[in-house]
Order: structure tokens, then sequence, then C-alpha cells
């Protein structure tokens, strides 16, 4: 079958990839300690089931607006408000199918062929998959393991030409955990504006800081209405990935194309899921706050025992549920790159991780502690045994 030439430009995500084959290990009677996925462990706060059980049993269950419930629109551009003093409307923002969906119909409305989209790497597996589906050029801006992949506005700017469409910035970052500090995130922000360049925030995994603060680009709003947006998710805050659920906010003209996209593409988020996304936004803080804290006590536990593995250099990161540690030292003739490094520890030690070369750094793996303690524990067993066999390196 002939299919079109853009689908070439694209592949299976490397992070549903490791997903994929854990679980068809796991239908095989072997058992696999799942490392790979990006996916919280904890059940979705009760009050957003609860509020979900609700909506079905009274029949909301019919097309809704293609942005969204009016009270949930309400509700997120309240707490921009209330929490950093940005002026959104419901009118300002958009509920999405998912961040990805967000993210997906803002390169659909905004790239094409000819343009040049910055993006700080290692990033997010499909940040650029989704740039050059739309025919535009990613260009790279390397971060550094030695700073913990901190993003710098100065190397963000000195990256930009007259092709720069957008700078795209997740902070924290999947998957270094790497953040931007809020000085910089102004810079850049003001250099975007001045050159005409729009600057997109993936803020999904805003809740998960654990050195410094969080930089929103929702406070700049006022001084640079036209050339900034934020995308957020309740997936990883409310441990609500299944649920399908996220957001925008963007510039008047911009959010109307993207709402055009979304109306012949889905037609709207759904319906009853909204319901519970509006409780939890509402009500589910304390849940929130438990979650974040088990997090924090797990990324305590894991960074040392990481560091402690036979050629393993991991740094603790800043911010959302991974770790990157480099793995290089370990590599063999016959285990030569983060891909092959992933097969091993899959086949021999039946732990799942994701090779780092998917982010764009193949010295590294990435390892999710979305995951008990006592998982981390007995994946850390499994990796220090696999290790252990290892050839000594010539």
């Amino acid at each position: 079958m002939k299919l079109a030439q853009r689908t070439t430009r694209i592949g299976e995500s490397a992070t549903l990839k490791v997903s994929r084959r854990a679980k068809e290990l796991a239908r095989q009677g072997i058992e696999v300690i799942d490392f790979g996925a990006g996916e919280p462990d904890f059940d979705t706060p009760q009050v957003a089931v609860e509020a979900a059980r609700r909506a079905l049993a009274e029949g909301f269950t019919r097309y809704t607006p293609a942005a969204g419930i009016p009270e949930l629109r309400e509700a997120l551009a309240a707490r921009y408000a209330a929490e950093h003093g940005a002026p959104w409307s419901a009118a300002d923002v958009a509920v999405t199918v998912g961040a990805k969906g967000a993210l997906f119909q803002l390169a659909l409305t905004l790239f094409e062929q000819g343009d040049e989209v910055i993006l700080p790497t290692p990033a997010w597996v499909s940040f650029a998959e989704q740039i050059r589906f739309n025919g535009a050029e990613v260009i790279e801006v390397p971060t550094s393991a030695d700073d913990g992949f901190t993003l710098h506005a100065d190397a963000l700017i000195e990256a930009m030409s007259e092709r720069t469409r957008a700078v795209i910035v997740n902070s924290p970052s999947n998957p270094t955990g790497g953040t931007i500090s809020p000085a910089d995130l102004r810079r850049l922000a003001a250099a975007c504006a001045e050159r005409d360049v729009v600057l997109i925030s993936d803020e999904t995994y805003e809740r998960f800081v654990y050195a410094g603060e969080h930089a929103s680009v929702a406070p700049l709003i006022r001084d640079f209405p036209d050339h900034l947006v934020l995308v957020g998710s309740f997936s990883k805050t409310y441990a609500m990935t299944g649920w399908r659920l996220g957001y925008l906010f963007a510039p008047a003209p911009l959010l109307k194309a993207v709402l055009d996209v979304q109306s012949h593409s889905v037609s709207n988020p759904t319906s009853f899921a909204m319901k519970g996304a509006l409780a939890a936004l509402e009500s589910a803080g304390p849940d929130v706050e438990r979650m974040i804290a088990q997090y924090s006590a797990r990324r305590d536990y894991l960074i040392p025992n990481l560091n402690a593995l036979a050629g393993v250099r991991c740094r603790p990161p800043a911010g959302a549920f991974y770790a990157f540690p480099d793995v290089s030292s370990c590599y063999r003739d016959d285990l030569q790159d983060s891909g092959a490094f992933a097969e091993y520890l899959l086949e021999e030690a039946r732990v799942a991780v994701v090779p780092g070369g998917a982010f764009g750094d193949d010295d590294h793996v990435r390892i999710s502690f979305a995951c008990s303690r006592e998982t981390l524990g007995r994946g850390l067993e499994r990796i220090a045994e696999a290790l252990g066999t290892l050839a000594p390196r010539v």
C-alpha cells in the first residue's frame, strides 16, 4: 500500500515500544521489572473517579464544545490567576486529548516546510517526531550532564535564525529532570517576542520539582502576550494517564487554529473524564502532595544506589520522575550503545529501561522511578547482577 511520504518521518514511540515489549514478555509468563513507563503507579484520586462515575450515571456522555466544558476551562484559568497572577480567562484555554494532543495540534498549526524549531536535548521522544512530521527541521541545542542538564537561555537564543518558528522548552524535562530558571525563562521569552518566535512551554511535570523552583511562562504572559504558549497535563500530577486530558493556553489566533484542528479530529475531549479532571483540580491537592513526597523519597533512594553500580554515574534530577544515568562505561564490543545496553538488561536481567539514544543522548538510559521502593530495590539487584557478568572492558 502506498502511504503518504510524511509517514516516513516518524516511527513508533521508543518509550511505548519498551513498554510493549515488557508487556509481551509478561504475557509469556516472564516477570519484567518495568522502569520504562513514564506512568505513575498511584491510583487516580478518588474525588476524580467519583466525579466521573457520577457524570456517567447522570448521562453526561454527549458531545461537548471542542474546547472542553466551560467549568473546567474556568477552573484552569482561575488556578493560573491564583498561583501566577496570569490574566487568562476561560476563552484563552483549550482542553485537549492529553498534553501530547495539545503539542501535536500546535505542531500542525505552526510548523511547515522551511521552518526551524529549536529543541534542547536530550528531549522527550515525541517532540522531534512531531516537528519532522510537519516538515520542519529540528535544531538541537544539547544540554550537559555536568550541570544536571540545566536549560540555558543564551544557548537557545544563539541557535535562533531567520527561519526559527518556535522554541520548545520542557521544564522539568523528560528524560533528564533538567530545569530552566525563572530568569533564563524570562530572557528567552523576551528574545522570542523580539524575533516573532513562539515559545512553547511544556509544563507537564510542573509539580515534580525537588531542587529550586518551577519556572512557568504564566507570570510572563502580561509582558509577552502574543508569543507564549503553556501546555499542561492531568496525566502525571493526578495519576490520570489513561484519562487522556491535557490543556493549552495560547494567543487567540493560535488557539482558534488549534481548536479548528481539534474539532475535525477528535471533536472534543471525553465528556465525563473532564468532570473527573475538574474534581481533581479543585479537590485533589492533598493526594498530589502525598504522591510528590513519595516520588521525592524514591529519588533519594534510587540515585545513590545507581551510583553504587559498577560503571554507572547519575546526578540527582532536579525534577520529573526519571533518573538518566550515564552507562557508557559499561559498553563493550558487543554492547556499543544505549539500545544494545537496554536490550541486554531486558534479556539478561528482565529489567526494562529506555535507551538514551531515543532522546538524543546515547551514553545514557532513562529509568522511571514511578514505581514502589520495593520494585526499585529488586530492579537494582537484577541490574547489579547483570552488570557483574559483563566481560572486563579491554
